[in-house]
């Protein structure tokens, strides 16, 4: 019975975290992947066209207003800021003219690839508020996540105890 409870609290723990971890792969693969896209694209109609991907995900999912953070609000986790930043680029893409220079455009993309790239220490990244992937249920799975880490200590020393008494 004991190996019982072991197996299913162990099952339990693992789809907390591979969930989490599929959430993460989603939102990538539904949004981050087109912001990065859009920072490398060459020409304004290949930006437009990958942030209009990014802007209609953030708007079907209702990603657009609120914070990342359970415990406090800080800036880096504001979504608002951060999507009326990207709908904002998306706009002045769009009001680009076929008059406008080669060398307007040019700098339109560098102010793109800024405003969607943040630069650090362990190189470029996208410009995302911490735990957008798990947003809005940011508290539930924050909650889940230290469930499921505790549940994997307890077995852990749980398992270590039942061998040394063998």
């Amino acid at each position: 019975m004991k190996l019982f409870v072991a197996i299913i609290l162990t099952i339990i723990s693992l789809g907390i975290f591979t969930t989490v971890i599929v959430k993460s792969i989603s939102f990538n693969q539904n949004c981050g992947g087109y912001l990065k896209r859009a920072a490398d694209a060459n020409t304004i109609e290949m930006a437009q066209t990958e942030l209009k991907r990014t802007l209609d995900y953030l708007e079907e999912n209702n990603i657009t207003k609120g914070y990342t953070s359970v415990m406090w609000r800080t800036p880096d986790e504001d979504i608002e800021f951060w999507y009326n930043n990207i709908k904002t680029s998306y706009v002045e893409l769009e009001g680009l003219s076929d008059t406008t220079t080669s060398l307007e455009k040019s700098n339109m993309l560098i102010k793109l690839r800024e405003t969607l790239m943040d630069s650090g220490e362990s190189g470029s990244h996208i410009t995302v508020p911490e735990g957008i992937s798990r947003f809005p249920n940011n508290l539930m799975w924050g909650i889940l996540m230290w469930v499921a880490l505790l549940i994997m200590i307890g077995l852990g020393i749980w398992g270590t105890i039942e061998i040394s008494f063998l």
